[in-house]
């Protein structure tokens, strides 16, 4: 197993394990904090393990982080039908 998928598997471990404490902010600079670790390390595992693992990675980052992708997702849908 190569060093970035280590550290990505370790990400993910860290990530549950602050979804487990409680927050008065619901979790939201845990997952900044998350975001900003996050997409360095998928870039370096999918330098290392091609675009295929780096997409399974991608798609696992997002299950763990899914409100913040659902959130973005609103905000997009918002600003293109305001245009459209």
């Amino acid at each position: 197993m190569s060093l970035s998928l280590i550290l990505a598997a370790l990400w993910a471990v860290v990530a549950n394990l602050l979804a487990m404490l409680p927050s008065r902010d619901n979790h939201w600079r845990s997952a900044y904090a998350l975001i900003a670790l996050g997409i360095p390390l998928l870039g370096f595992v999918t330098y290392e393990n091609g675009p295929w693992v780096g997409l399974g990675v991608m798609v696992a980052g997002m299950s763990v982080l899914r409100w913040p992708v659902i959130y973005l997702a609103r905000r997009v849908r918002a600003r293109l039908g305001q245009r459209g």
